[in-house]
């Protein structure tokens, strides 16, 4: 080998290594920054991890404590008991119960026409009314009726041409009507009734389906000339005689309006002042004194000792029935009112003196001693 092929193999050689140096260097450059970014990568890593664990926790914390508050809320609510045959027993007794002719059925109403009432008996088929089964009242009409009402009703055919049961509200009042009338009787409570008619001496009423009397006497505090003017009004009344025996029903509003009288003249007599002077009718006469007539429904007592300034032995001698005249309230106590005439005259005594007496003049008013003795014989 020459010395220019020995010089060409030597650079050669050393370009060679310097290529490998070169290559070295470069794969631990890249091996450092792959190592770097493995590093960097799980540095990075670490806290996403801990986020997300955390993240799973908190949820399995609120999936905890909504399934407790689940849990307590299901213990605390009450179960709904489970349905047994047990719970139906009295609907089923109910129904498989027999009916028999005369028997009082409760029901509700479910369906009312102009003719009819159909009724939910809870058995085996509907109940119903017939309008001529109902009442004897001319003025009884089913539409006084709601549906979902509880009625009381007689069996008078258990089985009709429907295959339904055929009541009576008739029949049954007949029975209940007159046990609650006598119960009003007993506790004398009040009812509204409408006048059906005008008959000899009175006028008619339905209560509870049956007809009661009501006297003229006892329709009014004052006399009924004409009873037909009430037929179709509406008054209060109570029962005062209820004979189911004797199919009696008497009925009566006179006690109702006293009472309502009595109150309204309590509330007038209340307003009355002491010291009024008024006017009135002498109503009647008493040994004692007079009643005075002071209208509105009230009226006072004038004694005896206070008719006149002189004394006298009778009403009678100074008054008479009918006649007018003035009087003046002295009193007023439990209702009641204390008239005075006399008050008046001592009153219009006073007015007389104080209008006719004059005071003398200063000089008139004046004398001596020995004009005063003057007339005097000794």
């Amino acid at each position: 080998m020459n010395e220019e092929e020995r010089v060409i193999t030597e650079e050669t050689s050393e370009t060679a290594a310097e290529t490998n140096t070169e290559t070295e260097t470069a794969s631990v450059a890249e091996t450092a920054e792959s190592v770097e970014a493995e590093a960097a990568t799980e540095a990075s890593a670490e806290p996403a991890e801990e986020v997300k664990e955390t993240a799973e926790e908190t949820d399995a914390e609120e999936a905890a404590e909504a399934g407790a508050g689940e849990t307590e809320e299901a213990a605390a609510a009450p179960e709904a008991p489970a349905e047994t045959m047990a719970d139906y027993d009295d609907a089923i007794t109910a129904s498989m119960k027999p009916i028999h002719e005369g028997d009082i059925l409760k029901g509700t109403v479910i369906g009312i026409s102009d003719e009819e009432l159909t009724v939910d008996l809870g058995i085996y088929t509907d109940g119903v009314v017939r309008l001529a089964d109902a009442s004897d009242d001319p003025d009884f009409s089913f539409r006084d009726f709601e549906v979902g009402q509880e009625i009381s009703a007689t069996v008078i055919r258990r089985d009709n041409a429907q295959g339904r049961i055929q009541l009576s509200l008739k029949a049954a009042a007949a029975v209940l009507g007159w046990e609650r009338l006598q119960q009003l009787e007993k506790d004398q409570s009040n009812i509204t009734v409408k006048i059906s008619e005008a008959v000899k001496s009175g006028v008619t009423a339905y209560v509870e389906g049956i007809r009661g009397f009501i006297p003229a006497s006892k329709l009014s505090l004052s006399y009924v000339e004409n009873l037909d003017e009430y037929v179709g009004r509406e008054i209060e009344v109570r029962v005062i005689t209820a004979e189911p025996e004797n199919k009696r029903l008497v009925l009566s509003a006179r006690d109702i309006l006293r009472e309502k009288e009595q109150e309204e003249r309590k509330q007038r007599i209340s307003n009355v002042e002491v010291g009024l002077v008024t006017e009135g009718t002498v109503e009647t006469l008493k040994d004692y004194g007079a009643f005075i007539d002071l209208g509105k429904g009230m009226s006072g007592l004038l004694h005896v000792s206070q008719i006149s300034q002189q004394r006298i032995k009778h009403p009678g001698v100074v008054l008479k029935e009918g006649q007018k005249v003035k009087v003046k309230v002295i009193g007023v106590k439990d209702g009641k009112i204390s008239l005075s005439m006399k008050a008046l005259e001592d009153a219009q005594a006073e007015e007389v003196e104080e209008e006719t007496y004059k005071m003398p003049k200063a000089e008139a008013a004046t004398t001596s001693f020995a004009s005063l003795l003057k007339n005097i014989k000794l």
